[in-house]
């Protein structure tokens, strides 16, 4: 679509002191502000989750079995529970006929609730080292184990290896893991269990020194004596065999997992090992009766607890926002490519479809063209010299809009035969528009703007499909004429996939939502039926197409009917083209909102046409920015392998979408290079300027028409399609 055409002017300011920039008006703070804030809230949900969520193999990992190297004999010697607090090291066994149960990496919300079932059914007490992560997902069974009399330890937050960490990382593990259990379960716990370790024995110099660390901030450190491995799943009996001590009668610790994987085995396990362990006289400990205490956590005051809430307040409403999140780019994701689908199908049936019977009937009679322009000196003379070589007889009707670069000048010095030109007061494109078809002297009416130029055959292909008498507009294919540098090559892409294969989409379900402004034909019968051309909105082409459906008439597009038009050179000139495009669009789909319940062609656009629109154009792009959003949450948290392929995937779709529209155009491949780019770079920026428009259409705030700075450099390619040669 094109709308380049400045409205009335406002009168000219009275001079006075100058005065220093005021800050922006609430109407435009509404849309800087609403659009960071919230960037900023979905980017801290998907930090907050990824963080929350990130991925853990197991213990299972790192699990070698080194000698050790650089621990004291005492510990290497000693016990599976190892103290450093307050500044003297001691070690703890398990005395005779005592087991100790402990369970690494949940809770899980589904083993962990098992495993206790299992526990309290034989009265057996467990102690379960919690991850950070867990806890804050799946608070309820936190506290349904504290509930239930079960020791509680630290596994910190993400289950990172603390030897690989420096001493700040690893505080901040610890800090966050007793936040999360404050919040979670109301409690502390001075009991931990290092990720990746195993026996005492195992322990080397960098481990050793972690340890030290922990003991220095008050942690009391837990080893094992018997590791079950029961995440290799073994069966039942083995790992119930390998968690029964050797030597009849030793006590021990015994190491199993309530989470990281399928724990099936591990809850059949225990119904097998407590009676058999319990009819050898064994009785069932914890930590904290090893050490000599009555426990190893205890309840926050308050303050902690209500920080801790809030802390597992943030990370569910994260998991609730993502997971809505997740639901919207599955929808996106469904759209995108039902799009796609539909697109290639339909226009493939576009190429191949069967004339229309009038279609024989070849529409030979003269043509008005009406050329609205304001301030167009650098292209109108280009745009005029390409209508007068047409080869079908046409009325050249320039209307300059109160220019004042004389631009009506130099369209008079050209002395183009059948040319007339119009002088008025600036009073707006639509007026203008509507004085061309009134100084028309002919029944069919081409439209085309000031910077666009038509190849010899556009006007004959245009009028065509006039030999139908049900047929009251044509739309024309537009093409960027500006190619040069990279932002013109992204149009371009834009214009042959984006534009012109919608609509041969839309021509098949005879519904098109827009006749661009750079290359449309009308009836002027139609456009009476329809009120002439409208000020009402932005997006007058828009506008007018919609109400010439619901005055009842057909509306097709001829691809063959090329036009060339100039794009923005800019970043900043693309960005207020595009707003408005958008805000104007809006504005149209509003107006013209009781084709919904309306009947016959009217109805048929309003309840086809109306809702693909929205989808396609404005719900669609507005949800687009989740598939970038959760890339770039994939690759940092996720795995970044299939993120890429995804990406790639999607971005391997819009590529054959593309390159099969620029076979029907008979457009070179070469441009498509720049694809991945765009994905990257243009995209972002169209889905800014969306939501922009849709922050200015919610704040009920009236966009003024921004002219765009002409350059005057649209030329047509030196080698036209096989159909212009």
């Amino acid at each position: 679509m094109r709308r380049r055409h400045r409205p009335v002017r406002p009168p000219p300011a009275t001079p006075g002191p100058r005065r220093t920039r005021s800050p922006l008006p609430p109407r435009h703070r509404f849309r800087v502000v609403v659009p960071l804030v919230l960037l900023a809230f979905v980017v801290s949900v998907l930090l907050v989750e990824g963080y929350t969520t990130r991925g853990f193999s197991g213990d299972q990992e790192g699990r070698a079995g080194k000698p050790a190297t650089g621990a004291p004999r005492e510990v290497t010697g000693g016990g599976p529970v190892v103290d450093t607090t307050h500044g003297h090291l001691r070690t703890y066994r398990a005395p005779a006929r005592t087991v100790v149960l402990t369970f690494d990496d949940g809770p899980d919300p589904v083993w962990t609730p098992r495993i206790r079932a299992v526990l309290d059914r034989h009265g057996t007490p467990g102690t379960f080292f919690v991850t950070g992560q867990q806890a804050v997902r799946h608070p309820a069974i936190l506290r349904d184990l504290i509930r239930s009399g079960h020791e509680i330890g630290v596994h910190t937050f993400s289950h990172r290896d603390l030897a690989t960490l420096s001493a700040s990382e690893t505080d901040r593990e610890l800090a966050l893991t007793q936040l999360a259990l404050a919040g979670a379960g109301g409690v502390n716990s001075s009991l931990l269990r290092m990720p990746y370790s195993s026996t005492t024995t195992a322990l080397d110099g960098p481990a050793w020194s972690v340890a030290r660390h922990l003991g220095e901030k008050g942690y009391v450190l837990a080893f094992v004596d018997q590791d079950t491995r029961d995440w290799r799943r073994p069966g039942a009996r083995a790992i119930a065999d390998a968690a029964t001590p050797d030597v009849p009668g030793r006590g021990t610790v015994v190491l199993l997992h309530d989470s990281g994987g399928d724990r099936s085995q591990t809850v059949r396990a225990l119904d097998i090992l407590i009676p058999r362990l319990q009819a050898q006289g064994y009785r069932f400990t914890t930590i904290a009766d090893l050490v000599g205490t009555d426990g190893l956590t205890s309840p926050v005051d308050t303050g902690t607890l209500w920080k801790g809430r809030a802390f597992v307040a943030a990370v569910t409403v994260s998991g609730t926002a993502v997971s809505v999140v997740g639901v919207l780019l599955l929808v996106v994701g469904a759209l995108v490519l039902a799009r796609c689908a539909l697109m290639l199908v339909l226009a493939h049936h576009h190429v191949h479809r069967r004339p229309h019977p009038a279609a024989g009937r070849p529409v030979t009679r003269p043509v008005s063209v009406v050329v609205p322009a304001y301030n167009e000196r650098l292209c109108i003379a280009k745009t005029l010299r390409s209508l007068a070589v047409s080869d079908h007889p046409v009325e050249i009707i320039v209307v300059d809009d109160g220019s004042d670069d004389g631009t009506a000048d130099v369209a008079e010095s050209l002395g183009l035969p059948e040319t007339t030109v119009l002088r008025r007061p600036n009073g707006g494109k639509a007026s203008a528009l509507d004085a061309g078809v009134r100084r028309a002297s002919h029944d069919l009416v081409v439209m085309l703007d000031a910077d666009t130029v038509f190849a010899p055959s556009t006007v004959h292909r245009l009028v065509q499909p006039f030999a139908d008498p049900a047929v009251g507009a044509t739309a024309g294919n537009a093409k960027v004429g500006n190619r040069r540098g990279l932002l013109g090559r992204w149009q371009h892409i834009e214009y042959v996939m984006g534009f012109n294969l919608d609509r041969r989409m839309y021509d098949l379900l005879r519904c098109m939502p827009t006749i661009p402004g750079a290359v449309g034909a009308f009836r002027v019968t139609a456009l009476r039926d329809a009120g002439m051309m409208s000020g009402d909105t932005l997006a007058e082409d828009t506008d007018i197409t919609m109400a010439l459906h619901r005055a009842g008439w057909e509306i097709r597009y001829t691809e063959d009917a090329l036009a060339w038009t100039e794009a923005p050179a800019t970043l900043r000139q693309l960005w207020r083209q595009r707003y408005r495009w958008s805000y104007g669009t809006m504005q149209a789909a509003w107006k013209h909102r009781h084709a919904l319940v309306e009947r016959g062609h009217a109805g048929h656009f309003g309840r086809l046409g109306l809702p693909l629109l929205a989808v396609f154009q404005i719900l669609t792009p507005l949800l687009a920015p989740l598939i970038d959003l959760l890339t770039v949450y994939g690759l940092v948290f996720g795995d970044p392998l299939r993120t890429m392929l995804a990406w790639t995937g999607v971005l391997a779709v819009q590529t054959v979408c593309a390159a099969y529209a620029f076979r029907l155009d008979g457009e070179s491949l070469r441009p498509l290079w720049t694809l991945p780019l765009q994905q990257i770079v243009y995209r972002q920026l169209m889905y800014l300027v969306l939501v922009q428009a849709c922050l200015t259409a919610v704040n009920g705030y009236r966009l003024p028409w921004q002219r765009l700075k002409r350059s005057g450099d649209v030329v047509l390619p030196s080698r036209l399609p096989a159909r212009e040669r």
